[in-house]
């Protein structure tokens, strides 16, 4: 009698285990992608007057490399991260800092407008502040009664 139970499938795991290791981090980065990062992580919440919206995004080095689009109930945000070697490609051992293009696009909870719109970047963070549009009023129509 065995002392190990015969189960002739116990190996699958862990080779599916180690595919999806390779797949998730050589494939990818040979490409130049990185599937952790090519969308920001981002926080939206709103206030009484506006409707703010955190995404993390480390590595800026100018305000160039990041465009910020408002559109009524939308927001977008797109640019590139650029990273100059500072080590060798032979002498690279793991690389997990992103490099390379980003965007994302996010639905607000409300509608914004353009007009008075701040964006503030620190320590990897850009915060975008939408002031809310203010609901317009209707006109009252008089009507010609004959």
């Amino acid at each position: 009698m065995p002392l190990v139970p015969f189960e002739p499938l116990r190996h699958v795991e862990n080779w599916k285990k180690e595919l999806d290791r390779v797949f998730n981090e050589s494939i990818p980065a040979a490409f130049g992608f990185n599937p952790e990062f090519s969308t920001p992580r981002t926080d939206v919440y709103e206030t009484a007057a506006h409707v703010i919206a955190i995404c993390e995004i480390p590595g800026l080095e100018n305000k160039e490399d990041v465009h910020i689009h408002v559109d009524n109930q939308t927001l977008k945000i797109h640019g590139v991260i650029n990273r100059f070697n500072e080590v060798q490609e032979d002498q690279m051992h793991r690389r997990e800092r992103y490099a390379g293009k980003f965007q994302r696009s996010i639905a607000l909870p409300s509608p914004v407008e353009a007009e008075g719109t701040v964006a503030a970047y620190k320590n990897g963070i850009l915060e975008v502040r939408m002031p809310k549009s203010r609901p317009e009023q209707g006109q009252r129509i008089d009507i010609d009664f004959q």
